[in-house]
């Protein structure tokens, strides 16, 4: 076998080869890197789109891309590329047959960094936690609960349930309800509730206040008591107004039923034995 035999049949084909193989990677990965700048470009104009979200999108769009690019450079060489396409398939399935909640997760993640149902800040009732929102990632959601413990909840679980966010509104109306005796004056109640809402200036003047006698109970007669306040005073006008309404009707004699029971006695006069005891 001369030198120029092998050059002909083996150096030559195989070195065109090799340099297209090498071409079609260094173009491929140009084009790539074009490719992906141009989608995170695009994805970062959208307000909706969380910076984490794009960055894992754009990380996805990269590796497939360069991924085709490998296999056309393979293809190139004469490697049978249809049986590793095959391969990484198979592969894919199994990753994701085991992660099979992880994505889920994933998911659930995606959607609430698209669709924000909540964000970093709000104060939410999710996937069985009450809590402020700390961090949305892709596969959880760190929240802190109100006697500052830190909660790591799967978006999943939160996603596939009821979502309350109570930092959604700027107002929300503080619900209720003080009963009163039978025997009390309710017009003089109904006066003083009404007089102690419009004094706290931290309870909102449109919507108007709602005071009204809501039921006739078994041992009470209760109003409802129902102001609108922003968001950030909720909780401090809830127990102001509870300690305020006690106070108040204790000054003006009114009372506030509460559960009790009578325990009546009665005494059996004991039977003397009119038989004398044998001797």
């Amino acid at each position: 076998m001369d030198l120029d035999m092998i050059l002909n049949e083996y150096a030559m084909p195989w070195g065109i080869k090799i340099a297209m193989a090498i071409l079609i990677f260094v173009v491929g990965k140009f084009v790539v890197k074009m490719i992906v700048s141009l989608v995170r470009k695009l994805l970062g104009r959208s307000p909706a789109m969380d910076g984490m979200l794009v960055d894992f999108i754009v990380s996805i769009v990269n590796a497939v891309l360069i991924l085709f690019v490998i296999i056309a450079a393979l293809d190139q060489l004469g490697v049978d590329t249809s049986s590793l396409v095959a391969l990484i398939a198979a592969a894919g399935l199994a990753i994701g047959l085991a992660l099979q909640g992880s994505m889920q997760n994933f998911a659930a993640g995606v959607m609430i960094l698209v669709f924000k149902p909540f964000k970093s800040g709000d104060f939410v009732e999710a996937g069985g936690v009450s809590g402020v929102v700390e961090r949305v990632q892709l596969f959880s959601t760190t929240m802190r609960t109100t006697d500052n413990k830190e909660v790591i909840v799967p978006n999943g679980g939160i996603y596939s349930g009821p979502i309350t966010n109570f930092s959604a509104r700027d107002t929300r109306r503080v619900d209720m309800v003080f009963g009163i005796g039978y025997d009390d004056d309710i017009r003089k109640a109904k006066t003083i509730l009404e007089t102690l809402v419009a004094e706290d200036e931290r309870i909102l003047k449109d919507p108007v206040p709602v005071v009204a006698l809501s039921a006739l109970a078994e041992s009470s007669v209760n109003f409802i008591v129902r102001p609108w306040v922003n968001s950030g005073d909720y909780w401090k006008v809830l127990w102001d107004m509870n300690e305020k309404v006690k106070l108040a009707f204790d000054e003006a004699g009114i009372s506030i039923p509460y559960p009790q029971m009578d325990v009546h006695l009665h005494k059996q006069p004991v039977e003397q034995s009119s038989e004398l005891p044998a001797e």
